[in-house]
């Protein structure tokens, strides 16, 4: 039936033991703070370095390609180390979200200063301040990321861990937007905006870090008696755990799956707010309403996609929510200026492509790593989750270089700092802003629709895996 396991097992497959409410609320609180620094940074960072800041399209599609790229590097070094973390007191992962939470939020808050009107001194600044930031996310969310596994093996309840995680995630976006909204049309001056905004944004980062750590500490710590007990004594050298990592055949499918759906999400996200200003006419203030629509009917779609997921798999649910979302943007690549209602209700059918965009790749990576323990004798969700990430973001780097690029070659004029009205773009930067929105993600989200049918690790196949590793410990 598969390549993986072996095809003697027990039929009756007990469950694992449920995870109660406050635990599933403490581990999705985690996924606040990122989550709203992320979503911030998403929507409005690249407006920022060309409407307030005054940077050239290009190049500050440049700065946000170079911080992704060596986010992306420290990835799977991050993973590797929280791997080889021994804390008594706090495990493998948690040591990692208690020192970095604080430097994490006050870094994502220096990114919204302008020192100076040189533009390439506000390079210098942002791509450094941008290298620091990135390494304290990663600190805080590849651990964070790698938890999931440790605290479940059951194959439905991950999906219900995630529905709660991702529900943390898409609450914490709805709310920076709120937000954003909120602080857009009480402050004037649209440097303070940011200010005000990314202060009180990292505050919640930090606070909701802080309440991850104290809600799941006692699970994480059984985990981990059990993990220390059951895993074998040699420890595998870091380049063949890497060379194992990318022979895990389903490992390079979720990877695919993830790059493809995410790349989607950001590039959309991050021409949104172009959209909305330049193409439909509107307000500034009105961005993070559009955005509010996607974020918030994803949030929803959440516990809708967990419960079509129990019944119909994985892979349907993705297929559902992703073909809604390439007819959404379609939709949007012919919207006009005055079918402001029909915007609000493609920004509603594009959320429910999200939300399976969330849930789904994450829901299916832990499976890969009990395939990886059963192969190998060893539970290394850092290496796994921080290789994942890696591939993640170096698309992203790219892809959001493009859009930079493809925006300056079109003719986009940025704004220059201290001027109140902003610059009528040419009719080729309208157009290019169009193709980014719609047609770009169309072809992202059908490569990610045919590795996702191609997926091998279904919920037979993962209670077989699980059964083998019982065996085994016993």
């Amino acid at each position: 039936m598969n390549d993986y396991v072996s095809d003697d097992y027990p039929q009756n497959i007990g469950k694992a033991e449920k995870l109660n409410l406050k635990t599933k609320l403490a581990y999705g609180a985690g996924d606040l703070g990122p989550a709203i620094t992320a979503n911030i940074s998403v929507f409005f960072l690249l407006v920022f370095f060309t409407n307030v800041a005054g940077i050239p399209a290009a190049l500050a599609g440049s700065i946000l390609m170079i911080g992704k790229i060596w986010d992306a590097i420290n990835d799977p070094f991050v993973g590797i180390l929280t791997d080889r973390t021994q804390s008594r007191r706090w495990g493998r992962r948690l040591p990692w979200l208690i020192y970095g939470a604080i430097p994490f939020g006050l870094f994502f808050f220096l990114q919204w200063i302008v020192p100076t009107t040189n533009v390439w001194g506000l390079f210098c600044y942002y791509v450094i301040i941008g290298l620091i930031s990135q390494v304290f996310y990663t600190v805080v969310n590849l651990p964070y990321m790698a938890m999931t596994p440790e605290l479940t093996q059951d194959y439905d309840e991950r999906t219900s861990l995630n529905s709660i995680r991702f529900a943390f995630s898409l609450g914490g976006s709805i709310l920076s937007l709120f937000l954003a909204k909120l602080v857009f049309s009480q402050i004037d001056s649209r440097q303070q905006q940011y200010l005000v905004l990314a202060a009180i944004c990292g505050l919640f980062a930090v606070l909701g870090l802080f309440w991850c750590v104290w809600g799941t500490r006692d699970r994480i710590l059984a985990f981990e008696a059990k993990r220390t007990q059951a895993e074998e004594s040699e420890s595998i050298p870091i380049g063949e755990q890497i060379k194992i990592v990318f022979n895990n055949k389903p490992f390079l499918f979720v990877i695919g799956i993830y790059l493809f759906s995410w790349l989607a999400v950001q590039i959309t996200a991050s021409v949104i707010p172009y959209f909305v200003i330049y193409c439909m006419k509107l307000k500034e203030s009105d961005v993070p309403t559009v955005m509010i629509g996607v974020q918030g009917t994803a949030l929803l779609m959440l516990f809708v996609w967990g419960a079509l997921s129990k019944r119909y798999g994985k892979k349907a649910v993705y297929f559902m929510g992703i073909f809604l979302w390439i007819i959404a943007a379609i939709g949007l690549l012919f919207l006009q200026p005055a079918q402001i209602g029909l915007l609000y209700a493609l920004a509603v059918i594009a959320g429910c492509g999200v939300s399976v965009a969330y849930l789904v790749p994450w829901s299916m990576m832990p499976d890969v790593i009990e395939l990886d323990e059963l192969q190998t004798g060893q539970r290394r969700e850092g290496v796994f989750y921080g290789f994942m990430v890696l591939m993640q973001k170096f698309g992203l780097a790219f892809g959001l270089f493009l859009v930079g690029v493809a925006l300056q070659a079109s003719g986009f004029q940025e704004n220059i700092p201290g001027q109140t009205e902003l610059p009528i773009q040419p009719d080729t930067a309208l157009q290019a802003i169009r193709i980014a929105i719609a047609p770009v993600p169309i072809i992202c989200l059908i490569c990610g629709l045919f590795l996702t049918y191609f997926y091998p690790i279904t919920r037979e196949i993962h209670a077989q895996i699980l059964i083998q590793l019982e065996q085994r410990r016993k």
